[in-house]
This record gives structure tokens, sequence and C-alpha cells, in this order.
């Protein structure tokens, strides 16, 4: 993904029992990964939250 993209992104929350819609920003410090646990991840900038946040699992990311 291209940095200082926007996008909106929608996840399922565990905790809060529903899903998520938040505004993000992918730069330097975003990255996809898989946990030792084989869970994949993505770290990105949460412009709602105004920091770093990290989801697992299944996402899907809308164009902003």
């Amino acid at each position: 993904m291209e940095n200082n993209k926007t996008f909106y992104i929608v996840y399922y929350s565990n905790k809060d029992k529903k899903h998520i819609t938040r505004r993000g920003k992918h730069d330097d410090k975003s990255r996809y990964g898989t946990s030792k646990q084989g869970v994949p991840y993505y770290v990105y900038y949460d412009l709602d939250a105004h920091g770093y946040t990290w989801i697992q699992n299944s996402v899907k990311k809308l164009e902003s």
C-alpha cells in the first residue's frame, strides 16, 4: 500500500461483539505480518484514535 494513503477499515471486535469502522493511514511504521501463532495482523495509524493500533484476522479495507 502507498504511504500516507488514507482508507477506511472495517473489522469485528471480539471485545465489543460488533463490527467497527475506523479511518486509517498507511505510513512508514505500518506493517503486515503473521504472529507466532500464525494469525495475520496489520499495524496502521488510526486517525480516529490518534495513534497506532493493530488488528488481526479478517479485515476489509475500503479506499477513501
